[in-house]
């Protein structure tokens, strides 16, 4: 039993060493990159190659990892909703989990630290394995977060310009122009329909597009109505008009529904934090007093 730590540390450090030598080694995309800039005569700057190299680093790693076809799905869906849609961002998040995962193994498996053992490198892993899942969970929930913020002054907008008599591609364009500061998040997924229509797809399947990407249930009702709209033929601008003011009703609901739990979820910090300290300050001068009183009686 004791020589499985060692030799884990040894299966350790050759995978650190093969991943710096890997890292060390310039990527396909930054030689391209180095080439078309001797070309051009502009040189790459040192910083970008650096990250190129980082990241066809876990791009290997990720290419080496295991892939399950399930997992492949949901993972990518979830990149979506966080905002990253590249092809090759569910590798690099390969390679960010198994790097993460050996880091961490490795700071727990040092004897430097503290006393190593294999359950807790071994648990110290699988934490690290973890950790990239609930950060990318985090980063999709609140991207979805703002979105939904920001879908009923979008739907005003787009109520506003398609009354003022612009047609619903122009409309979506424009509110995707004009929230590019104050809503970046949904002004990007706004535009990308806009480049989805130029490319040639239909109008129902850029709109089904933006409620998969976002995975927000305001949108994807909004979708819904702009999908019956158009195949039914009835006014748009009504039917933003009444869903808007069914948002604006929604977003009323949730913001009392968020102030009606902020009393329940104020009772654990005041009992935790506030409470003990109103307490000493309150009975500690009259527990004091109390057993100065009774200690000489007591002695008689």
């Amino acid at each position: 039993m004791t020589i499985i730590l060692p030799l884990l540390a040894f299966a350790f450090v050759s995978l650190l060493v093969t991943a710096g030598a890997m890292a060390l080694t310039p990527g396909y995309a930054a030689v391209i990159r180095r080439r078309l800039g001797e070309v051009s005569g502009k040189p790459v700057r040192s910083g970008s190659e650096n990250v190129d190299k980082v990241v066809d680093t876990l791009k290997r790693i990720g290419n080496a990892v295991p892939k399950s076809p399930s997992e492949m799905s949901k993972l990518q869906l979830r990149l979506v909703h966080a905002g990253f849609r590249r092809q090759d961002a569910i590798v690099v998040f390969l390679g960010i989990r198994a790097g993460c995962a050996l880091a961490v193994f490795a700071v727990m498996a040092a004897p430097f630290l503290f006393r190593a053992t294999i359950p807790m490198a071994l648990g110290g892993a699988g934490f690290g394995y973890l950790l990239p899942g609930i950060v990318l969970a985090r980063m999709a929930k609140r991207r979805q977060h703002r979105i939904r913020l920001a879908t009923p002054d979008a739907l005003d907008l787009l109520v506003v310009s398609v009354e003022a008599g612009l047609g619903l591609d122009q409309a979506l364009q424009r509110v995707g122009e004009e929230l590019t500061t104050v809503h970046p998040a949904l002004s990007e997924d706004l535009r990308l329909i806009n480049f989805e229509l130029r490319a040639g797809k239909p109008r129902a399947e850029a709109l089904h597009n933006l409620a998969a990407r976002t995975g927000v249930d305001d949108l994807t009702s909004l979708v819904a109505i702009l999908v019956q709209t158009d195949k039914f033929g009835t006014s748009v601008a009504q039917a933003l008009r009444v869903y808007s003011d069914v948002l604006r009703t929604k977003r009323r609901q949730r913001a009392e529904e968020a102030a009606a739990k902020t009393a329940v979820k104020m009772v654990f910090p005041l009992v935790i934090c506030i409470f003990p300290a109103i307490w000493i300050v309150t009975l500690g001068p009259a527990a004091i007093k109390f057993v100065q009183v009774l200690g000489p009686m007591a002695d008689k």
